[in-house]
This record gives C-alpha cells, sequence and structure tokens, in this order.
C-alpha cells in the first residue's frame, strides 16, 4: 500500500513547518549564550516536552510495540526507574549546574577536577553522541525509505539535511520547539493508532484487555530473573535509575535543555514532569503493541520491529497513516547537533584560543554546527554499508551502555569524595570506560556467558569511578574540596 495524496500532504505540511519554525526563530538570535542555551528563556513545560522528544527517537516508536508484541509490559519496570532517577538528578546534580555561568555539563567537571577531566569527558560526549545518533538516522531511514519507496541512502540525507537546516539557522530555540512540535506529533499519532485498532479488533476495548489479559501481555512486574535478564524489577528500578542519572545528568544533550530554563526550580519541574510523561508515553505504545498482538492474533513477524509500520501502512485510514509516518519522522530527527556544537565551542575551542567574544562564539557554533551535521549524515551513510547486525552497527547502537557510568562516575566522585583530585577522576574514568567496554565486549561477541544486562553498566561503570577514584586519592593521600 502507498501513501494517499492526503498522506503526502500531511508530511510535508509538517516538514514546511519545522522549516518555517526554524527559520522564524533565527532571527532573534544575538549572541553564543542565545544559540546555545537560548538566553534561557525557555518556559518549563517547553523544556520539559523536549526533553521527552530527546530521548524519544523513532527505534523508541517503533520498537516499544514490539517489546510488548513478543513479550509483555515490563517497560514500565524501567519507566519508573527512569523517574526515580530524574529525581536524584533533580536533588544531587542540578542544583552545582544553576550556581555560576554554565555554558556545559562539563564545566562542573573542571571546577572540580581541572581542565582534563572537563576535556575527557567532552570528547567521550562527542564520540558518544556522533556514533548514538548516526546509526539511529541509519536504522530510522530503512522503514521511512520502504514507505517512500526510495533508496535507503536517500532516506538518510533528506533526514539529516532537514535536521542540519533547523538546527543551524534556529539555534536551540528552534530545537526545543521543534522537539515540542514532534512530541504532539508522534503521541497523537500513537492515540490515532489505538483509536484504529480498538474499531478493528472484535469486543473493541474490552475485547483487547480480555486477549491480552489471557495470553500475560498485560504483566508488568517480574519478580524473577537476576542481573542478566532486562525485565527482571531490580534492573528496570536500580539499572534504569542510574542509567537516567548517566543520561540526563551527565549527557549535555538533555543537560543542555535544563540549562536553558529560567531558574533551577523550572530546571526541575521540567526534569521531574518529562519522567511522568515518559512513563505514561511507554505506557501507550507498550498497549498498543498488546493489541497489536491481539489484532494479528500473534502471527510471527520475522523482525519484530516491523510490526507498527506494517500496521500503519496496510491499516490506517488516509490522513491517520499520514500522521503516522509524520510521527516516525519526527522521532528521526536528532536534536543533537546543537549540543555537539556548544560542547566544541565552550570545551575545546574557547580553551585552545583563548576567543570568548560572544557575537565570534555565535559564528564559530553555526560553523561547528554545520559541520556536525555533514559528519553525522556520513557516519549514517558509513552504517548503511556496513550493514545492520554487523559488529560496527551493535557497538554503536550500545556505545552509551559503556560511556556513560565514566562520565556519571566523575560527578559522583566530586559529590562523595573531598581527597580525590583531577588525576583521580581521570583514571577513574578511564579504567571504568575500558572496563565496561571490554565486559560487553566479552558478553556480545560471546567470550563469557552473559552475567548482566547493559542496563546494569551505568551503574556498575559509576561504581568504578568512584572507587578507583577514591582508592587512588586515598593511596596519594591529596585532599580537595568536594563538588558542591
Amino acid at each position: 500500500m502507498s501513501l494517499s495524496p492526503l498522506d503526502l500532504a500531511i508530511i510535508l505540511a509538517y516538514v514546511a513547518f519545522v522549516a518555517a519554525l526554524g527559520g522564524l526563530l533565527g532571527r532573534r538570535q544575538k549572541d553564543a549564550s542565545d544559540y546555545f542555551l537560548a538566553d534561557h528563556a525557555i518556559p518549563w513545560w517547553a523544556a520539559c516536552f523536549s526533553v521527552v522528544a530527546t530521548e524519544t527517537s523513532a527505534l523508541t516508536v517503533i520498537s516499544v510495540p514490539a517489546t510488548a508484541y513478543t513479550g509483555d509490559l515490563w517497560m514500565l519496570q524501567l519507566a519508573a526507574g527512569y523517574l526515580i532517577g530524574r529525581i536524584a538528578i533533580s536533588v544531587f546534580l542540578l542544583p552545582g549546574y544553576f550556581r555560576g555561568e554554565i555554558a556545559t555539563a562539563y564545566v562542573l567537571l573542571e571546577k572540580r577536577f581541572g581542565a582534563g577531566a572537563r576535556r575527557l569527558a567532552s570528547l567521550v560526549f562527542l564520540v558518544t553522541r556522533v556514533l548514538a545518533d548516526g546509526v539511529r538516522i541509519f536504522a530510522t531511514a530503512i522503514p521511512l525509505a520502504v514507505i517512500a519507496r526510495i533508496p535507503v541512502w536517500q532516506s538518510i540525507v533528506a533526514i539529516g539535511v532537514f535536521t542540519l537546516l533547523y538546527s543551524y539557522y534556529g539555534g536551540l530555540r528552534a530545537v526545543v520547539w521543534v522537539d515540542v512540535a514532534q512530541m504532539f506529533i508522534y503521541v497523537v499519532g500513537g492515540l490515532a493508532v489505538l483509536w484504529v485498532l480498538v474499531g478493528l479488533v472484535p469486543g473493541g476495548w474490552q475485547g483487547i484487555t480480555a486477549a491480552a489479559g489471557e495470553a500475560g501481555k498485560l504483566r508488568v512486574v517480574h519478580l524473577d530473573g537476576g542481573f542478566a535478564k532486562a525485565n527482571w524489577l531490580l534492573t528496570g528500578l536500580l539499572g534504569g535509575a542510574f542509567l537516567t542519572m548517566a543520561s540526563h545528568g551527565a549527557d549535555h544533550l538533555i543537560v543542555q535543555r535544563l540549562l536553558a530554563s529560567p531558574s533551577l526550580r523550572d530546571a526541575r519541574r521540567a526534569l521531574v514532569g518529562s519522567g511522568v510523561i515518559v512513563f505514561l508515553q511507554f505506557a501507550l505504545f507498550l498497549v498498543i503493541g498488546a493489541a497489536l498482538w491481539v489484532f494479528y492474533q500473534g502471527r510471527a513477524f520475522p523482525q519484530p520491529d516491523a510490526v507498527f509500520p506494517t500496521f500503519a501502512v496496510e491499516h490506517l485510514p488516509s490522513g491517520i497513516a499520514g500522521l503516522v509516518v509524520a510521527a516516525i519522522l519526527a522521532a528521526a530527527m536528532s536534536s543533537s547537533l546543537n549540543a555537539l556544537a556548544a560542547v566544541s565551542v565552550h570545551d575545546l575551542y574557547v580553551p585552545l584560543t583563548g576567543r570568548t567574544g560572544e557575537a565570534h562564539l555565535l559564528r564559530v557554533g553555526k560553523r561547528f554546527t554545520l559541520a556536525w551535521g555533514v559528519v553525522m549524515i556520513a557516519v549514517s551513510l558509513m552504517f548503511q554499508l556496513a550493514a545492520a547486525g554487523t559488529p560496527l552497527v551493535v557497538i554503536a547502537l550500545q556505545i552509551a551502555s559503556f560511556t556513560y557510568g565514566g562520565l556519571l562516575g566523575g560527578f559522583l566522585l566530586g559529590l562523595i569524595s573531598s581527597r580525590a583530585d583531577g588525576r583521580d577522576a581521570l583514571t577513574g574514568m578511564g579504567i571504568a570506560i575500558a572496563a565496561m567496554a571490554s565486559l560487553w565486549a566479552a558478553q556480545q561477541f560471546g567470550a563469557i556467558p552473559r552475567v548482566v544486562d547493559t542496563l546494569w553498566f551505568a551503574l556498575l561503570g559509576s561504581a568504578v569511578t568512584v572507587g578507583v577514584g577514591t582508592l587512588s586519592a586515598r593511596l596519594r593521600g591529596t585532599p580537595s574540596p568536594a563538588l558542591s
């Protein structure tokens, strides 16, 4: 089934809206602070929606229903862990970001441990973000290419160029407001799919819940399992909490949106509110997955991720199909280019050149945005050449799992140890990243049995960083003030 003229009109209207929004908001830029932090004038609710949209990729929209289709609602445990992690960030990490002028998340590490820790964290962020987002654009381009009937490489370039244009001209302000629109689009798209499913399944909503409940599809809590199981309750609550503490407390992609809030109170409301919305969002797409299982009567798909797109193009009425495709396109757009440029400018360019003029940094920031956009497209095309399932693609998909622990651990070391200095932090972070990468590779490629799920890696990496850093400080006996 191909998209109808109405579907195409909806998709083109969304594309035109985003392009116009980026151009309109770009006229208001006056300096680098405005370009990278929107002059600290983003309302808390917009920052909240932007955080949700930023962490929601097209893989989420497609894969979360597939999880319920092949299993049950266990991912709600993980969503609860995400909320716990956000509350911890709002209490322990966010206050430090609002003491003084903080341009990026890693300025805080420099204040505590020196320039070396800031540079290491910045480089880890840049590599992690480019690989992770590059492979996600590639993965999302595949279903879009099938729907639009174009080669995958053209789909990659279209997504990349479009994202680059509104990020380049509009800065963070455009990115945030496009994020708000994106969240609205894919939530409405999800609700539309559920509404159609209720109408198609015999018995409607009661028929869905009865059949899904009888098959065990509505189970949420899994008390059995262990550290190697993603669906174990403690994996979701503890592993999910530490993963979120890393992704939302130590990754500048999310921290940037919080820094754009007017105050600490607004940032806290945005962060905790996003956790509530993400929980509800997970619930929506998981229920869609269970409803799809009832509709297809458990039919096996060669790729579970194909369930949602298949239903969208085969069974959704004209108009709603276009809305869902627009939702997938919205979630495909990486909003990390501005964050990559911000870290490149403030954490690398300024320290190396000493140039701090706001007008100059605005020009340099736009150049970095352009450069990172080209790099992102190139990386995505590289993954297409490598093909899905190869070690390179697998590594990129999970790279954050073994770098996040070292990043978060650096911040926690500053909070916990009053003796650790820059050498201790660098040692701890470096060993943690190497240890988690080694454990991941050993499990992934069969050198050892799977003993721990990757959802635990942020916690384990943080523990290694803090443990090694604290031990190193005690052995040297050098006191240093703790991060406040």
